[in-house]
């Protein structure tokens, strides 16, 4: 083997020593473990043969003539070394902008993403103390190749090389004597990238596992199908390293067997030779055994070397399997997931459409039906939210508490608005509000043209009898329901009527009984056009009450004493989309009654005791 030849295998060994960094990675599970444990021992004793070989190669360099440095082949060695050096440069530039890329997402990263990113920038940074030794053996045969070093300086130059080599991998900084030493052991293997900080990543990320929402299973089958990858990745090194040793031995051999052909010959010649020719085949059977002692010496360990691969590559394949084993049984686990989701939602979607069907065929009654409806809606998306959130939760106490965290938050921040919500329900009740209804809050009166959720609008009239809108739209939150000191006022559905209050002062030195009458007799005739209306809203109104409270509702008219005069106040009710009609007739016929007994004028009074128009 040439001297560009022992650096070329190793420069490949070590290569493929690094992608156990890539295996460190994707073992996140105690099986995972095992197997990395086993091929780190492997490589470790892989990469120490190769550093045996390429030193037991290094002390034959000298003997090969064509390996020597001659005038042509020194220009052409310059040159390729030249090319290697940018090539390194190169490597070097991106293998750092790498670096610092990891650094970066490594500030920002979550924590149970931050072990595998600390083992990427550990597997970088021993790519770049490899690229920075590389760039040192350059250096180190450029100056051979220049100063036109033969012989032994030529090898002194390679060895220096190897042990350079072997400084950026400390488990084989020291030279084995034999395969067995060259093993790397549990202590040397410790060096290997991802070591027991690998390990506890790895336990670490295998309790994510045991998460159950489908988000993390979906994740699983991804890191699954990733880490096949990488498998697959590790073998095609490990092959082609394995085809590298093949090459190498299959010239090992022929030349063995050209030796061992070369040696029978000269065993030939000794049966019939002189003793003069006898010492010179002696010398010749001499300088063969020691051919033979060197190329065994780099045979060997080759041998040993192919057999560790193949074992290596038979672990990554039981790996393969077992995860491919382990993906078929996430997607299982993640199709069924998905089928529970779908069917639990159309569950939920089929007894909402039901539930709509059932309100549209039974209830009939539209202000009803409109809040069953609203109802139904309300709950079917909180059930789809909460059985969602559910579903890809990763644990059940961080989504408990999450979802304690954005309620309270809630709560404090949309107070007043989950007030008025609440109010809403309250407002819409048996004895609620409805579109069209007549209202009273505070001072202001009005009709009701929009009940939302959160606010209630009123189209406000001019007063308490009036039916004449004032051009205003008044706004009032649903809240005012639990407001004691606002109050609220509304008619019962299907009764629309008031009480009017008006007092005459009556002269003295009439009979009042017959007066009273003669008011009542008024007072009734006034409301015949409206009494029919007034007396079904009246029985309306015990029928929805359940109560026989205040009779009918017919005019009243009562006498009261004072020292100065007697007052008679008439009682009367009023259906308030007529109201201003039914005071102007009531109010004509009593005066009518009065004018009658006292044609100077009697003083007729409403409810506040000032002069009735």
């Amino acid at each position: 083997m040439s001297g560009s030849q022992v650096i070329d295998m190793l420069d490949r060994t070590v290569d493929w020593y690094r992608t156990l960094a890539i295996q460190q990675q994707f073992s996140t599970e105690p099986s995972d473990m095992l197997i990395l444990y086993e091929n780190r021992q492997i490589a470790g004793q892989v990469t120490a043969l190769a550093f045996d070989v390429a030193r037991a190669a290094a002390a034959l360099v000298p003997q090969d003539v064509s390996a020597l440095p001659q005038p042509d082949a020194a220009a052409s060695s310059s040159q390729n070394l030249a090319q290697l050096r940018v090539k390194i440069a190169a490597q070097t530039a991106s293998v750092q902008n790498e670096i610092d890329s990891s650094r970066n997402k490594l500030d920002g990263a979550p924590r149970k993403d931050r072990p595998q990113l600390e083992a990427k920038i550990a597997e970088l940074q021993g790519e770049m103390d490899l690229l920075s030794t590389k760039k040192d053996i350059i250096s180190s045969m450029a100056a051979v190749v220049s100063g036109g070093a033969f012989g032994g300086a030529t090898t002194s130059a390679l060895r220096a090389q190897i042990d350079a080599m072997a400084v950026a991998l400390p488990s084989v900084s020291e030279p084995a004597t034999s395969p067995a030493a060259g093993s790397s052991t549990p202590a040397s293997s410790a060096h290997a990238p991802g070591g027991s900080n690998g390990l506890q990543a790895g336990a670490a990320r295998s309790t994510e596992g045991s998460r159950f929402g489908i988000w993390d299973v979906a994740a699983n089958v991804f890191k699954l199908s990733e880490k096949m990858s990488g498998i697959d990745t590790v073998d095609r090194s490990s092959a082609a390293l394995e085809d590298t040793y093949a090459q190498i031995r299959a010239k090992l051999v022929a030349q063995m067997r050209a030796l061992s052909a070369q040696g029978d010959a000269l065993m030939a010649q000794a049966d019939a030779a002189d003793a003069r020719v006898l010492a010179g085949l002696h010398t010749q059977l001499d300088a063969l055994a020691g051919q033979f002692k060197q190329v065994s010496a780099i045979l060997i360990p080759l041998s040993r070397q192919t057999s560790l691969l193949t074992q290596y590559r038979h672990n990554l394949k039981n790996w393969h399997d077992a995860v491919r084993a382990q993906s078929r049984d996430a997607l299982r686990a993640l199709g069924v997931r998905l089928g529970i989701l779908v069917f639990v939602l159309g569950v939920v979607f089929a007894l909402a459409e039901a539930w709509h069907r059932t309100v549209l065929k039974y209830v009939h009654d539209t202000r009803r039906r409109h809040q069953l409806l609203l109802l139904r809606k309300i709950a079917l998306w909180a059930l789809v939210v909460l059985i969602i959130g559910f579903t890809f939760a990763s644990e059940l106490s961080s989504i408990v508490t999450f979802a304690g965290l954005i309620t309270a938050g809630l709560a404090v921040a949309m107070q007043s608005v989950l007030v008025s919500i609440v109010g809403y329900f309250f407002l819409i009740g048996k004895y609620g509000l409805r579109v069209g209804d007549r209202v009273q809050i505070g001072e202001v009166n009005g009709e009701i043209i929009e009940l939302g959720m959160v606010r209630m609008y009123l189209m406000e009239f001019a007063g308490q009898g009036s039916v004449s809108p004032t051009g205003r739209i008044a706004a009032f939150p649903n809240s005012v329901v639990f407001q004691v000191s606002s109050g609220l006022f509304k008619q019962i559905p299907g009764v629309n009527f008031a009480w009017h209050d008006i007092t005459l002062s009556m002269p003295a030195g009439v009979d009042y009984t017959a007066v009273k009458e003669k008011l009542f007799a008024a007072a009734t005739e006034a409301l015949a056009d409206f009494n029919d209306e007034i007396q079904r809203q009246t029985r309306e109104l015990r029928r929805t009450t359940l109560s026989s409270a205040g009779g009918d509702a017919l005019p009243t008219v009562q006498l009261s004493y004072t020292s100065k005069s007697v007052d008679a106040h008439v009682r009367y009710p009023v259906h308030l989309p007529h109201a201003a009609e039914i005071d102007e007739r009531m109010s004509r016929a009593l005066l009518q009654v009065i004018s009658g007994l006292n044609p100077s004028g009697a003083t007729v009074k409403d409810s506040a005791g000032a002069p009735a128009a």
